[in-house]
């Protein structure tokens, strides 16, 4: 219909990387902006879910995105190693999880989705501190492949 394709909005997180697998370089490419939804993966991403499964979460539900078998000891493993190293950079899970997502220059912004001012207020700390190191990226990696 001859509109150019201005925005893509792809899933993406720590647990979620399959952008990584040429869309980044499509998007370039083409000038299309990137803006990722979910870049805390459903909450997963957050201090939410570091003790296990809380009643009253997204989880805890039989529908929705994120369902309780996505919920393994293994996942939540990485994510208490994501947020040690967070706590390390001085800044909690999900800011290290938007620092994350944002490293990339084609990603023009992430989506993400607060049902507090408290949440928001923290996502929006991660601002104060984006720049992740070579070993940063490098341990959360190795984080992430275990």
């Amino acid at each position: 219909m001859g509109v150019p394709c201005l925005v893509h909005q792809p899933k993406y997180s720590m647990l979620h990387r399959s952008i990584e697998d040429g869309l980044l370089e499509v998007v370039e490419a083409e000038g299309i902006g990137c803006v990722v939804f979910s870049p805390l993966a459903q909450g997963l991403l957050t201090d939410r879910y570091l003790r296990g499964v809380p009643g009253d979460s997204r989880a805890a539900k039989p529908h929705g995105f994120l369902r309780p078998e996505q919920v393994t000891d293994a996942v939540l493993t990485k994510v208490r190693r994501l947020n040690e190293l967070a706590l390390g950079r001085g800044q909690s899970l999900a800011q290290l999880a938007i620092a994350w997502v944002l490293r990339h220059s084609q990603v023009t912004s992430a989506i993400v989705g607060a049902s507090r001012q408290a949440q928001l207020d923290d996502v929006l700390g991660s601002l104060s501190r984006l720049t992740l190191s070579a070993d940063e990226l490098t341990e959360i990696d190795r984080i992430l492949a275990d």
